[in-house]
This record gives structure tokens, sequence and C-alpha cells, in this order.
């Protein structure tokens, strides 16, 4: 196998000469496959999330973006097998290095959960227990899952809290959670998360409870732990800005479906379908000076019509797409649609 890279014009541009069989991408670290979960109820099942298609790779950060409601929580829980009654996954594959986490026990998913899947919640007090001190919780990480246990757990949770930029951490380790600002509060959370090193992280709305200094301290942060221990991240996110910052790729999500996919430069620079361009105008940092409100709301499960769920909010909205759902559709550059009318703007 052997390439050669010359200059390709006056622009100083290079082109590779490849002359071996195509190089394959490697397998994903998360492979999503149809997923769909529903909450039920007396008149039936209600749909909260379907047929969901989602792939992560090794060491690379996926955005999942959308307003409230539209599904991207109940995502990230299915995806953790952590939905419980009445909701329960329907249907679809959760695929993670090459197992199917449907397939498990709860023992076995207990394993993974912190092992080999962290996660941050939005708000930290979800994760840590009010009654023990931040030390004693980061070190219960490496007790569960038996990778240290005693005063080795001990010192290494005072290495993570450290790891995490909580200054003198091995003070701070005897600290209870409500002796924490709200910044430190969310590092505690993140070290807890990441103890164990998994290859995944799953991330909430990390920072939406915090001011924007904060925000973009703790978005930096999971930037630098990214490179250090090589993880691969799912952020969830209703913040364009935040996606922007940190993500590889940029999935948009609606009343349950991804609606558009792709890379980040393309979804949030060209979007094609006309939520993800009304949510970057509605941004005050998408489209400068030409901020528009975004009207209207995601419509409530088991209310949607038997045409694309966008509809009724849309500027495009023609016949058929009331009539029936768009299919999704490649672009190009792995970018793909689910819209009928699908209309590139440029975001700038």
């Amino acid at each position: 196998m052997t390439a050669r890279i010359r200059p390709a014009g006056a622009a100083g541009t290079f082109q590779a000469d490849y002359n071996g069989p195509p190089m394959a991408d490697p397998p994903p670290l998360l492979d999503v496959r149809h997923l769909t979960t529903v909450f039920d109820g007396p008149s039936g099942a209600l749909v909260a999330v379907e047929d969901v298609n989602l792939r992560i790779g090794p060491r690379e950060t996926v955005a999942l973006v959308g307003e409230s409601g539209s599904g991207k929580s109940v995502t990230a829980l299915s995806i953790l097998r952590l939905i419980e009654p009445p909701g329960r996954i329907a249907a679809g594959e959760i695929r993670f290095r090459g197992r199917d986490l449907r397939s498990l026990g709860e023992e076995e998913m207990r394993q993974v959960r912190g092992r080999e899947i962290g996660l941050v919640f939005q708000e930290p007090a979800r994760a840590l227990n009010p009654v023990f001190t931040i030390g004693a919780q980061v070190a219960e990480a490496f007790e569960v899952h038996r990778l240290a246990t005693g005063r080795e757990a001990r010192d290494r949770a005072v290495e993570m809290l450290a790891a995490v930029g909580i200054p003198n951490a091995a003070d701070r380790a005897r600290d209870y959670p409500h002796q924490l600002s709200g910044g430190l509060l969310q590092r505690a959370a993140i070290a807890a998360a990441l103890a164990c090193r998994p290859a995944l992280v799953v991330a909430d709305e990390p920072t939406s409870a915090l001011d924007q200094d904060l925000q973009a301290q703790v978005l930096d942060l999971l930037a630098g732990l990214r490179a250090s221990f090589g993880l691969s991240m799912l952020l969830i996110t209703h913040d364009l800005d935040v996606a922007s910052r940190v993500s590889d790729r940029v999935a948009v999500m609606y009343s349950g479906r991804i609606v558009e996919e792709g890379p980040s430069r393309l979804v949030l620079g060209v979007p094609a379908h006309p939520y993800t361009a009304a949510l970057i105008a509605a941004s005050p940092k998408g489209v400068p000076g030409r901020f528009h409100a975004l009207e209207g709301s995601v419509p409530p499960l088991g209310s949607q019509g038997p045409g694309c769920a966008f509809a009724p909010r849309c500027v495009r909205a023609a016949p058929d797409c009331q009539a029936r759902p768009p299919g999704t559709a490649p672009l190009d550059a792995g970018h793909t649609v689910a819209c009928h009318h699908p209309e590139r703007v440029v975001n700038g």
C-alpha cells in the first residue's frame, strides 16, 4: 500500500495519489439501529423516540440537539437502559463495542454503566448522594467495578478530583456535595462519571445549569478529558453554540426523530432541514443580526398527525408534508436529512 502526496495547483492544496485498497472506517463504538421507545398509557403506547439511528466512532463527539420535549434525554436513557415503566424500549438494537446492550442481563448492564459508559447529568445533585463525601463517592466507582479498594481507591479518587481541576483535591475529597459551588459540584460529578475511564460518556445538558463563564470552563474541561483519556462522547444539548464548540457531528432531533445529521460544519453551517435552520436563526449566537424566535412548540406525545411532525411550524410546509412522514435521504459527506423539501441555508 503506497500513497504519494503532490501539490495540486498554485493555491498550495494537496492531493493524494492512492493505489492500494480503500481504507475502511473503524467500526463504531456505539451503533444505535432503529431505536423506538414508548410509554404505555390507558389509550395505548405513546411513541417518544421513533426509528432512531445513531453512530459514534472512537474518540468522536456527537451532539444530539433539539428543543425540550424532542426526545433527546429519552434517547440517552434508552441507550443506558435506564428507561423505567411505563416507558420501555419497543424495538431496535443498541450495539456497544459489538454487543447488543438489549441482550444483556441487568447485572451485566450494571457493569457496563460506569465501567464502560459514563453518565454526566444536567444537575450534579442527581448523581451525587448528599450524605456521603465527594471522595467517598468517586472511590465507590473504583470499588463497585473492582478496580481498587480501601486506601488505593481513596487515593485514586483524589487523583481524579485533581484531574478535573478541583483545587486542593485531598481536602475537597472530605467535603459533602452541599459544601461545593455549582461549578465544583459539576466537576466532581464528572470525576465520578469518568473515574473508571469509560470509553463513552453520555453528557446530558452538562452546562445548562451553569452561568456562561462556568459553562466555558466545563466545556474546556470535557474537551481536555476527551483528548487525554481518548473518550467518545454523546452530548445532549439544546444550545447550538455548545454543540458547535465541542462536537464532530450533530444530530438534530424533533418529536422523537432525527431530522438532520452530519458533520457539525455542514449541519450548523449549511442546514438543510427547516427545523435546523429555524433553531440557528433563533439562537442569538447563530446568525448575527438575524434573530428570529421559533414560534410554537414540540407536539405532546400522541398528538402527531400522519405527516411530518414539524409541518405545523414549518415555513416550507406543502400538502405532501401533512400527508406522510418524510424518509431520510443522503445529501453528501455523511450529511443526511429527513424532509420532503430540503433546502440548504447558508448560516452567516
